[in-house]
């Protein structure tokens, strides 16, 4: 019989055999002493022991699943620790002063941008917006338009803005400033965006545009007539006929008459309008029922300047005392090339690129004053203009031979400038003499710097780095240099240390011809006559008219900060017009390009377009 060793052995037992019980008894200890001298698992034991005490649970029951009691110690332990680091981090952070990282400051262009520009907001005319920001203006000459017996209203004529310092609406420079504003605009947005800027001059540019639109019948296809001036400046009858020169009033007190003039012959006018509003319509191209109302008045005037040819400074007209105009062909040329890029109507620039225009407009003939882009003469604008398509879109015959010609005139005028040319002086402290000397030559001059810096420009985005002038060539650096001397000689790099724009570094003229600025608004209303001691007072102006340039120094650097002397201190809406464009096109990183394509958007191809290719051969 065989048995199981519950130690782990058999166990044999044999039943015959006659042992004895102590023989068997003595067989039984002999075998629990040698099984006991072996180790006992825990099975074994278990056997032995019976059921012992509970062994310590290894997993932890959370519910929904169950972890090891080592892992759930581990993750509490983890959280607690990551939470008091990074509470220690906050605190840290809470603690620790900070540093904030500041923008690089403004360049000294943008600055003196931003100051030009509050200059027409201190220009207005009419009903002021609430954020106008100049404190010491109001809402003046209400009642614009209105005859000046009747009362009846002719026209409403209220807004727009006061020429210089004085509170006559001239209608023909202020044409020239709103396209002036609006090329800048076309050309660099992105820096009027990076200088926070370009709602600002848009909104400048507008208030011009919504006046213009009032000065004549806009709705129409053909007019016969258009206001040329609000206000006049005839000094003739002396002191005993007020007006806006005989009396020196705040705009906001003027209680005498002023007189509307209409002209029915003034292609000068006319075609400038036009190109004030054509040049607009591209600035508001997003809004497409304003930009198309600006070019059906900008159409509506261009008919009006070719069918009834005249100047409108003639037959004895008040402007002819302060804006006299000396043709109009340069007006057609300058007019119809924006008339092109407004509409993309090829008759605009088969006109202005005609030959026989181009000759009346003193393209090849030169002059004195050849070269010298100003409310007057816009003939050296037209030609950079007109270059501008050559260089990006060369629309070829029948244009090519006079934009060609423009091309080479314009780089000719671009060497002009230059300082190793003697076709303009300059003052001992290096302001060019572009008006040869005469007094207020400073709107001249940023006129000039702007096309230089522009034309730069072009050429840079043409792949050109420069140009000839004879047989030297120059880079497109000279002309920047050119602009940059100009401009920083205006805002104070001068041998007097003088900004001639007001509110610009430390030393500026404090006596502006100004009426608006020079008389205290402190609830008294001074009359025509009574205005006369602010005029003549030697303290400074009560009011700061911030970014205004003034009319500059002589030909020798010489400069006389005195009220009545306006050759010296005299601002014009015109002057900062050109200010403003100049000082957008120097600010900034030159890495921010022109705008290539804005001012075509309207230009349709200059080729057809290819046909498709044909469909693939089959046997």
């Amino acid at each position: 019989m065989y048995g199981r060793d519950p130690w782990g052995g058999p166990l044999e037992i044999n039943t015959t055999d006659s042992a004895t019980d102590d023989d068997g008894s003595r067989n039984l200890n002999d075998f629990d002493r040698a099984a006991l001298s072996r180790p006992l698992d825990e099975t074994q034991q278990s056997w032995l022991l019976g059921p012992g005490e509970e062994k310590k649970k290894k997993y932890v029951d959370l519910g929904c699943i169950s972890v090891s009691r080592k892992i759930f110690v581990w993750t509490v332990g983890l959280i607690f620790a990551a939470g008091f680091i990074a509470g220690f981090i906050v605190l840290i952070v809470k603690t620790v002063p900070r540093h904030h990282k500041h923008p690089p400051p403004a360049d000294n262009y943008t600055v003196a941008l931003q100051k030009a520009l509050m200059f027409f907001n201190a220009q207005k005319s009419g009903r002021l917006p609430k954020h106008n920001n100049v404190s010491w203006r109001g809402n003046s000459c209400l009642n614009d338009g209105k005859s000046d017996k009747s009362g009846a209203v002719l026209k409403d004529l209220v807004g727009g803005y006061y020429d210089a310092g004085d509170a006559i609406k001239f209608h023909f420079p202020q044409a020239f400033a709103m396209t002036m504003l609006s090329w800048s605009v076309i050309e660099y947005s992105a820096k009027y965006e990076a200088a926070g800027e370009l709602n600002h001059v848009k909104e400048i540019i507008k208030w011009g545009t919504d006046y213009f639109l009032k000065t004549f019948n806009s709705t129409a296809d053909t007019i016969n007539q258009l206001v040329s001036q609000v206000g006049t400046g005839d000094t003739s009858g002396g002191t005993n006929d007020p007006n806006d020169h005989t009396c020196w009033m705040r705009p906001e007190d003027i209680d005498y008459p002023r007189p509307v003039t209409e002209c029915s012959s003034c292609s000068d006018l006319a075609a400038e309008m036009a190109a004030a509003l054509a040049s607009a319509s591209i600035v508001f191209k997003d809004n497409k029922v304003y930009s198309k109302k600006l070019v059906h008045g900008a159409a509506t005037l261009w008919k009006f300047a070719r069918d009834q040819r005249g100047m409108y400074s003639g037959g004895g007209a008040d402007a002819a005392n302060f804006y006299n105009s000396s043709m109009y062909w340069d007006e057609f040329v300058w007019g119809g090339a924006w008339m092109y890029y407004a509409t993309g109507n090829q008759s605009y620039l088969y006109l202005s690129t005609h030959p026989t225009l181009a000759k009346h407009a003193g393209a090849f003939w030169g002059g004195p004053d050849y070269g010298v882009l100003s409310w007057d003469n816009k003939l050296t604008g037209a030609q950079v203009l007109l270059t501008r398509l050559r260089l990006f879109l060369s629309p070829g015959y029948p244009y090519e031979e006079t934009l060609k010609t423009f091309h080479n005139q314009t780089s000719i005028i671009m060497c002009s400038y230059l300082p190793y040319f003697s076709s303009f002086n300059r003052t001992r402290g290096g302001l060019i003499q572009l008006n040869h000397g005469r007094p207020q030559p400073l709107q001249y001059v940023v006129n000039a710097a702007f096309l230089a810096t522009l034309y730069s420009d072009y050429l840079d985005a043409a792949d050109t780095p420069g140009w000839y002038c004879g047989p030297n060539f120059y880079s497109t650096n000279d002309l920047r240099k050119f602009a940059e001397t100009q401009i920083d000689y205006i805002l104070g790099k001068n041998p007097r240390k003088m900004s001639y724009v007001v509110g610009f570094g430390n030393h500026y003229p404090k006596h502006v011809h100004h009426r608006g600025a020079s008389i205290p608004k402190n609830k008294v209303k001074y009359n025509c006559k009574g205005g006369y001691k602010w005029r003549d007072s030697k303290k400074p102006n009560p009011h700061t008219i911030i970014g205004a340039m003034v009319a500059g120094p002589d030909k020798y650097d010489g400069f006389h900060d005195v009220r009545t002397n306006y050759n010296f201190t005299e601002p014009t809406i015109a002057g900062n017009a050109g200010l403003v464009a100049a000082l957008v096109a120097l600010s900034g990183e030159r890495t921010t390009k022109i705008d290539k394509n804005t001012i075509f958007s309207a230009v349709p191809p200059m080729f057809p377009t290819p046909p498709p290719p044909p469909s693939p051969w089959k046997p």
